[in-house]
């Protein structure tokens, strides 16, 4: 999490549509230097990269008509807070169900948009406020984490932590990059409130998360 305006925010730009894309980058990257953008079409290339760094925050534009698998969005998960840029109420419930700390228009202008990614990046929410009632209503869509918070994914990743995997045959048997891994490892040793993996899984056990 992010403390200060004084370092740059390394920013991870998801978003399948070119002309979005091109434009979300290039309004940023006109905000000054202290923004430091990764633009990507989808997450898979985001992973593919392997980034040297995790970024501060994500920027999901969902799209001007977005779907998602059985009718549900899957937010970019890597280790960083999300911020999506949805076209209306509809969408901004998905986005909100699939995980964002945040929700904003498409049509956000760019220094609004800095804003709010700062705040996020510091583990704010942030809301349009036209979209306040989608923050208000309750989800009624299946749960997209368990009680101690782990995402579909870090679930996956801690089952793997218990057949005693590394990071790197993690990412190979997710088909993600070893860098990703390591941020989900980490993220499944922070939720569960333990320092080692061993410790992970021994708690995991203990709550019938995984079996050993």
């Amino acid at each position: 999490m992010r403390d200060s305006d004084a370092t740059p925010v390394r920013l991870t730009l998801v978003a399948e549509d070119p002309l979005a894309r091109g434009a979300l980058s290039r309004a940023l990257s006109e905000q000054g230097s202290d923004v430091v953008v990764t633009a990507s079409g989808t997450l898979a290339e985001v992973e593919s990269s392997s980034p040297e760094a995790a970024p501060d925050v994500v920027l999901w534009d969902v799209g001007l008509h977005p779907t998602g698998s059985a009718g549900q969005l899957d937010a970019p998960d890597l280790g960083a807070p999300v911020l999506a840029l949805v076209p209306d109420e509809a969408a901004g419930e998905g986005a909100l169900s699939a995980g964002a700390r945040g929700l904003l228009f498409r049509d956000v202008a760019p220094a609004p948009l800095l804003a709010a990614l700062r705040a996020v990046a510091r583990g704010l929410t942030v809301f349009d406020p036209a979209l306040a009632a989608v923050r208000a209503t309750p989800r009624v869509s299946a749960p997209t984490s368990t009680p101690e918070g782990l995402t579909p994914r870090e679930r996956e990743v801690l089952t793997l932590l218990a057949e005693g995997l590394s990071n790197k045959a993690i990412a190979e048997r997710l088909d993600i990059s070893e860098h990703t891994a390591k941020f989900h490892v980490n993220a499944v040793l922070a939720k569960l409130g333990v320092q080692r993996r061993t410790e992970a899984v021994v708690r995991a056990a203990r709550l019938g998360l995984v079996t050993i």
